[in-house]
């Protein structure tokens, strides 16, 4: 059996000790490395304007017979309680919120009114996706986040036999009431793999797929 001096045990305690702690160390600086990357933000529509069919709550502070629950009416209007038709189409919760509390000062001392969407029935149509053309069934689909136009025209179940999805186009609706149309490469992407015009879609983007000439 061979003997270990004292100053070799040393040497091979203070290696294994660095060894272990070394370890030791590994998944807490890995953690430090993942906690340090931020998340991906997230893209969401700064404001939300309360449209027709929607339904909306009205609470008004320490006046439960003044807080209801009511449809908005076809001509963007809500019935409240004391003062009849308040315009809420096309207006922010905080806005209608707003407005009631001025109107409700005449009756009520300092009213105080939070207006809550209960629910979003009138951007059924206006968040969608919609694919015509030449696919094999166009669609209406709802947006979802990080939706791209492979995604969109994958739902409409591909192009057809007689498809020219080089011509492809991305139509949307611009804040000035314009529209802005983009080219997509769809042949590219849906045969090549270059995704250089594979784009996130928005609700309300039209993708037309155009048929090619005989």
């Amino acid at each position: 059996m061979s003997i270990v001096s004292f100053p070799h045990r040393l040497l091979i305690l203070r290696s294994f000790s660095s060894f272990v702690l070394a370890l030791g160390l590994l998944p807490v600086a890995g953690h430090a490395a993942m906690a340090a990357e931020p998340p991906a933000a997230a893209e969401f529509s700064e404001v939300y304007r309360i449209g027709v069919d929607d339904r909306v709550q009205i609470a008004v502070w320490r006046n439960p017979e003044l807080s209801v629950t009511v449809p908005v009416r076809p001509d963007g209007r809500i019935s409240v309680p004391l003062l009849g038709d308040v315009m809420a189409g096309g207006r922010t919760p905080q806005e209608v919120a707003a407005d009631i509390e001025s109107r409700l000062a005449t009756y009520v001392r300092d009213p105080k009114v939070a207006v809550i969407l209960v629910e979003l029935r009138s951007h059924e149509f206006i968040s969608r996706v919609r694919v015509t053309g030449a696919v094999r069934q166009p669609v209406s689909v709802p947006y979802r986040q990080g939706m791209t136009v492979l995604d969109a025209v994958l739902q409409a179940g591909g192009v057809n036999d007689f498809a020219a999805p080089n011509r492809a186009r991305l139509h949307r609706r611009r804040a000035d009431g314009g529209v802005e149309t983009r080219d997509l490469r769809l042949g590219d992407i849906l045969n090549g793999g270059r995704l250089e015009s594979n784009v996130e879609v928005r609700p309300g983007d039209v993708i037309t797929v155009p048929e090619r000439a005989l």
